[in-house]
């Protein structure tokens, strides 16, 4: 693998940048793999960088039917944040932003991280009671987190409207400063990148048709648009398609698949340094690097595996847009997509065995995927390679429906939608 450096950038810029080498191998698939990675997004790449990385195993495929980080991982608004309630959840999101904030340097890759901290705001004495209790159970689980008042959140987002006759008064809320953004392709291609350079195979444009078994009636390997692939272990990391997937495997999974918008505008000049959240609305935004302010909302609450969305639904985000921020109100957009969201019934992800033997699930994240790249790849890997699951993941083990130990994030103001 190339060593990315400063003095490398000089030498290849004198050069004509003739001497760069493929970010990372596209192989044909072999016959054969010890574990074989469904879905080439962020959970699947860095699935198969920490099973070759920590573990050892190096015989791994991804395989991906698009492009890698084409889905979802290519399609949020690439917020980093682990401001949970539930101790479950504390866990298993600080540990993702622990390892994003060494994650460009693990990989050789920059990762664009801007911590530039989250804004929780509040718009009632209520909210302000709820930001207590939800601040102090944050710190309690070791999670950084402080109260704000209208003042602070008046200098810190100047663009915001703080007046009483504001259509939704801002009473105060809370901050997590070691929140914040990464560039979500750079997350994708750099795990991409370092698995390919130890050995693991990605294979593109190779989509999963089912699931063969062998004489004992254990799923034993996959069909795919380029033949069948044989495999020790499989992971399944494909998000708003977990279920069509599991369908497959024959069993079903507490899950259904939304559209979930989001919307960047035209570039224009610094006027928000922080991500920003709105109970009320649901709204949060954030500004890029390249100017543009990066919009999200709340999903859309029908079914649906269309990678566009509704337009009640973007009315109702981009209207909230010019509501709370009426400075920005006649900015222009300039795209718009949407992700297709796993949500569970208690809007926690499902990590570990599924109720087939040698398949393994990472799914569920709902609208929190992005922010778990980093641990979903970490704690499957774990499972995988050492047969036991990790200590982080096993209470979002999936027979935690079964048994009644659910961790409703969003009844616990986990998720503001």
């Amino acid at each position: 693998m190339d060593r990315y450096s400063a003095l490398r950038l000089i030498k290849e810029g004198l050069s004509g940048h003739r001497g760069w080498q493929p970010a990372w191998r596209s192989p044909e698939p072999k016959t054969r793999y010890d574990v074989v990675v469904i879905g080439g997004g962020g959970h699947g790449l860095a699935t198969a960088y920490y099973l070759a990385r920590m573990h050892g195993v190096r015989s791994v495929a991804v395989l991906e039917k698009g492009w890698i980080g084409g889905g979802n991982t290519g399609r949020n608004t690439a917020v980093i944040r682990s401001n949970y309630y539930y101790p479950e959840s504390a866990a298993l999101y600080d540990l993702s932003l622990r390892i994003y904030e060494g994650l460009s340097r693990e990989l050789n890759y920059n990762i664009m991280l801007s911590q530039r901290g989250m804004i929780t705001l509040m718009h009632d004495r209520h909210g302000m009671e709820s930001a207590a209790r939800w601040v102090g159970a944050m710190r309690a689980n070791g999670v950084d987190a402080r109260m704000l008042g209208r003042d602070e959140i008046a200098r810190r987002v100047p663009v915001l409207d703080m007046s009483p006759a504001a259509r939704f008064p801002v009473a105060g809320g809370f901050v997590q400063e070691r929140a914040g953004i990464a560039r979500h392709d750079a997350v994708a291609w750099g795990y991409a990148r370092a698995a390919s350079a130890l050995g693991v195979d990605i294979i593109q444009n190779c989509e999963v048709l089912g699931f063969d078994r062998g004489a004992d009636g254990r799923i034993a390997g996959v069909a795919t648009s380029r033949g069948p692939i044989a495999a020790g272990a499989i992971a399944l990391t494909v998000a708003g398609h977990s279920t069509l997937l599991a369908a497959k495997a024959g069993f079903t999974l507490p899950i259904t698949s939304f559209a979930l918008q989001a919307f960047v505008t035209e570039p224009v000049k610094p006027v928000l340094d922080t991500v920003v959240l709105s109970t009320a609305t649901g709204l949060y935004l954030s500004q890029s690097d390249k100017g543009g302010l990066v919009i999200g909302g709340g999903l859309d609450h029908y079914p649906s595996y269309a990678q566009r969305g509704n337009l009640p639904t973007a009315c109702a985000v981009l209207g909230a847009v010019a509501e709370q921020f009426p400075a920005l109100g006649r900015v222009r957009l300039l795209r718009q997509w949407a992700g297709i969201v796993d949500v569970t019934q208690d809007s926690s992800p499902i990590l570990g065995a599924s109720p087939e033997p040698g398949l393994f699930l990472d799914c569920g994240w709902g609208t929190g995927g992005f922010k778990a790249i980093p641990a979903g790849g970490y704690l499957l890997a774990h499972h995988i390679a050492t047969g036991e699951a990790h200590p982080i993941a096993r209470p979002f083990e999936l027979d935690r429906f079964a048994r009644g130990a659910l961790i409703d994030e969003a009844a616990a103001s986990g998720i503001a939608h």
